[in-house]
């Protein structure tokens, strides 16, 4: 039901967070603190979820780039 949907999703949240923050250790990333805050209004959360999103997108596409590279080489 609703109860262990919400429980899923806060622990894969919780395992994302953990995951990004291990990943950005020295790099100086202020976006792993803001997805530590709890939105006081909409915008604030809206603004917070591009941020990520844009962030993880560019991860994944660097990703890409690297496993294609490798498969030309």
């Amino acid at each position: 039901g609703p109860k262990f949907v919400h429980v899923v999703y806060c622990f894969a949240r919780y395992v994302m967070i953990e995951d990004i923050r291990k990943l950005s250790v020295g790099k100086l990333i202020p976006f792993v603190k803001a997805l530590m805050w709890r939105p006081t209004d909409m915008y604030i959360a809206r603004a917070r979820h591009r941020v990520a999103y844009n962030k993880l997108l560019q991860i994944l596409q660097r990703q890409n780039f690297v496993a294609q590279e490798y498969v030309e080489k």
